[in-house]
């Protein structure tokens, strides 16, 4: 694809706007804490109206969640969008969505695991996001965490991640961070992007081994990881198979289905469910060294 814009860096005083777009906001005082860090860093922070919104399971009705979309990414003194939380839902909103790319007034849309879907789909529009802690997970980050969103806003550069390299070499390719089972969802659908020369970076929480293994042979399958230059793997949290159940760990599978692709691949890098997430510009040059273990953001 064409060169990714880069939103203009943040500076204090910025206003960013914060919403629901995905699960119902059940985590009140960790999405209170967050907001001071925000606030604390000098930026001027609006929440969407009726952020508390439920309609079962999501945060509003489709209408009311795109509605919240759309008054941010049209509001031209809007510098920022924060989501709230993952859960489920941002598809849903893309049914009937369209960025209008502004490549002369792009924002920083900030989010991680449902918020997979937007970033992806944005990042194919041309315009570059931030895989990164939600609202309800910030306060729970380690310090180097924060700082690290904080400096990629900024505009300023940040150090390279260590993970473990499962050889392979290095190579350079756009970064396209996001949550598996989301992305997987994306697959045959227009919303998927172009993956030539992309790095692909997945983390998960809460799925089986099995269903690991699953997606990733679903990928196998599609054909697009012929496209893909390497790997990085971040954390799959709560994704042991049951007691007393015969399973592969999630670590074998991991290895059984992604090993023989020849390609770099490097696994347990700090990002994902579990603290800490740190924070991965979507669609910007990355380098991965799979025998030193380690992706660097070129950004």
């Amino acid at each position: 694809m064409s060169k990714i814009i880069l939103p203009p860096p943040l500076k204090p005083g910025d206003l960013l706007r914060v919403i629901a777009p995905s699960g119902a906001l059940r985590e009140f005082a960790a999405f209170e804490q967050s907001l001071e860090i925000w606030k604390a860093h000098g930026y001027n922070i609006q929440i969407s109206d009726n952020i508390d919104s439920r309609y079962g399971y999501l945060a509003g009705t489709d209408a009311h969640r795109c509605q919240q979309l759309a008054t941010a990414w049209h509001d031209s003194d809007c510098r920022g969008i924060i989501c709230a939380r993952g859960g489920f839902g941002s598809t849903r909103i893309l049914e009937s969505w369209s960025w209008e790319q502004k490549t002369a007034d792009p924002k920083w849309l900030l989010g991680f695991s449902d918020i997979t879907a937007l970033l992806w789909s944005l990042y194919k529009a041309g315009i570059s996001g931030l895989h990164s802690p939600v609202l309800t997970t910030l306060a729970n980050e380690p310090e180097w965490s924060i700082k690290r969103l904080f400096d990629i806003v900024a505009g300023r550069s940040v150090a390279p991640l260590q993970g473990k390299g499962w050889g392979g070499g290095k190579v350079t390719g756009v970064l396209l961070p996001g949550n598996l089972t989301v992305a997987t969802h994306l697959l045959g659908t227009p919303l998927l992007p172009d993956l030539d020369g992309v790095i692909l970076a997945f983390e998960d929480v809460a799925e089986a081994p099995y269903r690991i293994d699953r997606m990733l042979t679903q990928w196998r399958l599609s054909g697009v990881l012929s496209k893909v230059r390497g790997i990085a793997l971040g954390g799959f949290t709560d994704c042991d198979a049951p007691p007393n159940i015969p399973s592969l760990s999630i670590e074998e599978v991991l290895q059984d289905r992604l090993s023989d692709l020849g390609i770099p691949i490097v696994s347990d890098l700090p990002f994902g469910h579990d603290s800490p997430n740190a924070a991965l510009p979507v669609g910007v040059e990355a380098t991965l060294d799979a025998d030193e273990g380690i992706l660097n953001v070129c950004c």
